[in-house]
């Protein structure tokens, strides 16, 4: 399967997202408002497959950000990404996260945000050991009642990701190289589910980095035992609450087999986020 990475601009481009979206979210948002913004500093991409006389087929995938500014910083607001269900676990998604980081750099970002559930171990591991994108924002309740089927039933709680585009962490892939301590173990419900078993009180600080525990499947759990999945919600707000008012940054998800994934901390301050500059060549 072939998969063309480009640019949306057009008028025609914004019907495709609109479709596209109505796909994944069954909600869509105004043409006027994505076209809009891709003319005033946002950026818009899209995956295509590609048809066997290589001319453009449909869309499959796309990003959507547009400007921000806040305390004298200006960068991108990457607020959607959507990926047909059909083409999804294909690699899509860093495909265009990683065509929308060129265009930003083209532009003039050096930063690039947006918010994710940290209960979604897939989605992190892409966010953070993929894309090496940081966090130490938690946001309750971002996004308040979703009715969607994703998120209906639990608090909309959400990451938000800091992507310093031009960075010595993610220009260089820098990764830690501390020892992670898990102070966290996991037993399985009746229906086999991992359930989280401790509390913030045994946050390990100090020259390690700290492990947390995070569900392989969530959306498994959600499905076959919505009240395990809000006592995971519950506790994933405070521990990683309680690991960020310490100065720590999740950094990666070590990945594993079995029901759980690890999500990893360090201190944000060890972290390489200077700007790295570039020649006119590079």
């Amino acid at each position: 399967m072939k998969i063309t990475i480009r640019k949306l601009t057009s008028i025609e481009d914004m019907h495709l997202v609109l479709q596209l979206e109505n796909i994944v979210w069954m909600e869509s948002t105004p043409i006027h408002q994505t076209f809009t913004a891709a003319k005033n500093g946002g950026i818009l991409v899209g995956a295509f497959t590609t048809n066997e006389d290589e001319s453009e087929g449909k869309l499959v995938g796309f990003c959507y950000g547009f400007a921000g500014f806040k305390e004298g910083q200006a960068y991108l607001c990457s607020h959607m990404m959507g990926i047909h269900p059909d083409y999804r676990s294909s690699g899509i998604g860093r495909r265009l996260k990683e065509e929308q980081r060129q265009i930003a750099k083209d532009i003039g970002y050096d930063l690039i945000i947006w918010t994710f559930d940290p209960l979604e171990s897939r989605n992190s591991y892409l966010n953070t050991s993929k894309l090496f994108g940081i966090s130490d924002t938690y946001i309750v309740n971002c996004y308040g009642e979703m009715n969607d089927g994703l998120n209906n039933g639990l608090p909309t709680d959400r990451l938000q990701i800091e992507w310093w585009i031009r960075s010595e962490r993610v220009e260089e892939q820098w990764r830690p190289s501390l020892s992670f301590e898990n102070p966290f173990s996991v037993s399985l419900s009746s229906k086999g589910n991992p359930m989280l078993m401790g509390s913030k009180d045994e946050l390990p600080f100090g020259n390690s980095g700290i492990e947390v525990p995070i569900p392989t499947d969530f959306q498994n759990i959600k499905k076959s035992e919505p009240e395990l999945a809000y006592e995971w919600r519950m506790k994933i707000r405070e521990i990683y609450q309680a690991i960020f008012t310490e100065g720590y940054t999740l950094t990666g998800v070590r990945k594993a087999d079995g029901p759980v994934q690890f999500a990893q901390f360090i201190p944000r301050k060890l972290i390489p986020l200077k700007r790295i500059e570039r020649g006119a060549n590079q």
